[in-house]
């Protein structure tokens, strides 16, 4: 994803500060960025917008 450095990342107020397995999403227009918290250069998933709030409801 090339625009990954330029997105701005959200983390969970649930998540610990004390490096914990954690994930980030960030907005892009049509789609939502995943990414492993602890390897911010590393891989991102995308996910329509529709399929991430389907999983969000699921979860909760």
């Amino acid at each position: 994803m090339g625009t990954a450095d330029r997105l701005v990342w959200r983390k969970s107020s649930y998540s610990d500060n004390n490096g914990g397995a954690c994930v980030e999403v960030a907005e892009l227009d049509t789609n939502i960025a995943v990414r492993d918290s602890k390897d911010p250069g590393g891989p991102t998933l995308r996910f329509t917008r529709g399929a991430w709030s389907g999983f969000v409801a699921s979860i909760r």
